[in-house]
């Protein structure tokens, strides 16, 4: 038998599966009707948890050691779990603040909670949580952080910048982490030498139905999100959705307001009362509203938040 014209078949049909195969690019998405179901979710829940959480103050700079993220432990179901009892659509996850620590396990640094005593990618864990509890996920970023080259540590609207590194990041986030309903960019610590409308553009090219909004954004600045901290929400002109966010624990003396307070703050906490009248005031002009609840030193969400999460559930349900 000849069975070289067999050979040669054989040797096509790896040439051929050898070829580098090129993915389709991403379906256009309609982003009004994505706007839509982000309004559907109607309020979540920020989570901030990193180096803040263990200093008792807002910001967080001269850290040259990750072991001093001191976690005993990380109750991301307990997170996800509370957010749904609540009635929550989403959770708002900080993934990395101004100071450049990143709770996840990223490649661009060494920098992050799998190098910590934790050693543990918190936000894998989050992901998993989420999609075991039907919630959806939306990530914080700070767009610029003190470990850039020309960064001031611990000054705010810095000018350090390293764009590669924060597209890296991003690039991490979109792919890794399944699907992200949207970014929360913060330029509190600078712009990272990335405009936003490229910020918008590089996280679309991954995630084609992911929103971006950045801190204090403006109509025209390139992105569809209005992402509002502690402002007076209302009718939201020049961007697809509005997110506005506040936190759960009043104006105090002494620790932080974002991040879990000192220990002697237990027990303070803003009156779900309050806090319903904020949710109703953002929803009926077709936003969305998160509350920001800082888990402490065992990564676990304070009793009192709890309790208050779900007693403001029950009066968005009962409609009051």
């Amino acid at each position: 038998m000849n069975t070289r014209p067999i050979a040669i078949c054989v040797l096509f049909s790896l040439l051929v599966a050898c070829l580098p195969v090129h993915a389709e690019p991403p379906a256009a998405v309609d982003m009004t009707k994505r706007a839509e179901e982000l309004k559907s979710l109607k309020w979540g829940m920020f989570i901030c948890w990193s180096l803040s959480t263990f200093s008792g103050k807002e910001w967080t700079p001269g850290v040259k050691d990750v072991a001093f993220f001191k976690a005993t432990g990380c109750d991301t179901d307990q997170w996800a779990r509370t957010a749904k009892e609540a009635g929550m659509g989403y959770i708002l996850f900080l993934t990395k603040h101004h100071d450049g620590f990143c709770l996840w396990d990223t490649k661009t640094t060494d920098r992050k909670v799998t190098k910590s005593p934790l050693g543990r990618d918190v936000l894998a864990e989050l992901r998993k949580s989420c999609d075991k509890y039907g919630i959806k996920l939306a990530l914080y970023f700070s767009e610029g952080d003190w470990t850039f080259p020309g960064a001031r540590d611990g000054q705010g609207g810095g000018t350090g910048q390293d764009p590669a590194k924060v597209k890296e990041q991003l690039k991490e986030l979109c792919t890794q982490y399944g699907p992200i309903e949207f970014f929360w960019m913060d330029c509190a610590a600078g712009h990272s030498g990335i405009t936003h409308q490229e910020l918008n553009a590089w996280v679309k090219g991954f995630q084609p139905g992911c929103f971006v909004g950045c801190n204090g954004g403006r109509s025209g600045d390139g992105t569809d999100l209005r992402a509002g901290e502690m402002q007076h929400s209302g009718p939201v002109k020049g961007f697809l959705v509005g997110e506005f966010t506040y936190p759960i624990l009043p104006p105090h003396e002494g620790g932080a307001m974002w991040f879990y307070s000192l220990p002697k703050h237990d027990n303070l906490c803003i009156p779900a009362e309050t806090i319903y009248r904020e949710y109703r005031g953002a929803v009926k002009h077709g936003n969305i509203f998160s509350l920001d609840a800082g888990p402490n030193y065992e990564g676990k969400l304070r009793k009192i938040d709890i309790e208050t999460l779900r007693k403001v559930g029950e009066m968005i349900e009962s409609g009051k």
